[in-house]
């Protein structure tokens, strides 16, 4: 029995491991983003901006993308699978429109979701999942991105209010915003506080001079002494392991979304192998250029089957360990910006052109790389999971 010619996209077969509805949220999205987006993305990566952000805001809430593995609300319930997949979807076309629903569903939304009163819940979760208010998240501050217990944001006491001074730092979706989940020290230890953004004494300039998520809106927050309600601490979040739970739901789209990136970069290079001619003859009939490709493939799709056991695992009783996500977005991320490396010196010289997505995936990676985790510290949380010794301090 002859065998059935192998699809180079997909050599393993692995979307024939999803379901129809998966598919359908992989179609959907996929389709979106080629008609509405794909067209203009490069231009906006250049021009540093994304400025049909808040319409992008409400399309991706039609189509349930925003907190979608969330229940209630608005929220659309579904599995990690699909959530995943809709994040290697979007980060195929660009990490910064993956980092802005994963800011907004796994950060902002999951923070108030999971730790919100039934008030907070109420004001802000409907109008977040359709894209109406966009939420941010701020925890990382200037001289505190690894360390978030040494944050030095306070909140404190007057009367039944609370006053928050401090800075963030590298805020995603930040100037955009209506809501910040803000996190700061108090005299209880780290509580967590929802914000709008139009209370007095607070700002969110824009960061500006990025070489990486060009195509996102980037900030500072400055919180200089606003007043907030004693209803706008989130009442179920106490010490730093709360941001810490809501930044393991982030990095869970990461694992997915830089298969996505990956995908994309392997793909042009395998276009450009098969037309570009050199000698004589394509490139891809050359060895070197084969092994290339093909120590790509298998990276990608080893990083591909690391996200669905995480999914399943995620979907489980028992849920899935936070090590184990350290573990997807270590080798994710790293396998996915050489990659794109690799990719770019299949193009040679055009490999540094936004004619084609290498350059730009490679370049959003080197921030996805550091932000929710840097190497460093998934690599230290992994050792001391395997080892039972920490070597943080």
């Amino acid at each position: 029995m002859p065998f059935a010619a192998l699809d180079p996209v997909d050599p393993l077969n692995l979307e024939a491991l999803l379901t129809d509805e998966e598919r359908a949220v992989r179609d959907t999205v996929r389709q979106y983003l080629d008609d509405k987006v794909e067209p203009h993305i490069a231009d906006w990566f250049e021009s540093g901006e994304l400025p049909v952000l808040p319409e992008l805001a409400r399309e991706f809430g039609k189509m349930g993308l925003l907190g979608m593995h969330l229940e209630g609300y608005g929220c659309a319930d579904m599995s990690a699978r699909a959530y995943g997949i809709a994040c290697r979807e979007l980060e195929a076309t660009d990490s910064g429109l993956r980092s802005f629903v994963s800011v907004q569903g796994s950060l902002a939304m999951f923070a108030i979701h999971r730790f919100g009163s039934g008030e907070q819940k109420q004001e802000w979760l409907p109008r977040m999942a359709a894209g109406e208010a966009i939420g941010c998240f701020g925890l990382t501050e200037p001289d505190h991105g690894s360390d978030p217990a040494s944050m030095t944001t306070r909140a404190r006491r007057d009367g039944d209010d609370w006053i928050l001074d401090g800075r963030k730092m590298w805020i995603t979706n930040g100037s955009v915003a209506a809501v910040a989940v803000v996190w700061a020290q108090t005299e209880d230890g780290v509580r967590g506080f929802v914000v709008p953004t139009d209370a007095p004494g607070f700002s969110a300039p824009l960061i500006k001079h990025k070489m990486s998520l060009r195509a996102s809106v980037t900030s500072e927050l400055v919180l200089d002494g606003v007043r907030l309600p004693a209803s706008a601490r989130l009442p179920e979040a106490r010490g730093v392991g709360a941001p810490l739970t809501c930044l393991n739901e982030a990095r869970y789209g990461i694992v997915w979304g830089v298969t996505g990136a990956a995908r994309s970069a392997w793909q042009a290079a395998a276009d450009y192998a098969g037309q570009r001619e050199q000698f004589g003859k394509p490139i891809a009939a050359f060895q070197l250029t084969q092994q290339k490709l093909v120590d790509m493939a298998l990276e990608l799709h080893k990083a591909t089957l690391t996200a669905l056991r995480l999914a399943d695992l995620k979907d489980s009783p028992a849920g899935v360990h936070p090590a184990q996500i350290s573990f997807g977005k270590l080798n994710n991320v790293r396998e996915a910006i050489q990659i794109c490396r690799t990719a770019r010196t299949i193009l040679g010289a055009n490999g540094i052109s936004l004619e084609y997505p290498v350059i730009r995936h490679a370049n959003n990676l080197e921030s996805v790389l550091t932000y929710e985790g840097t190497t460093e510290m998934h690599i230290l949380a992994l050792g001391q999971a395997l080892t039972g010794h920490a070597a943080f301090r």
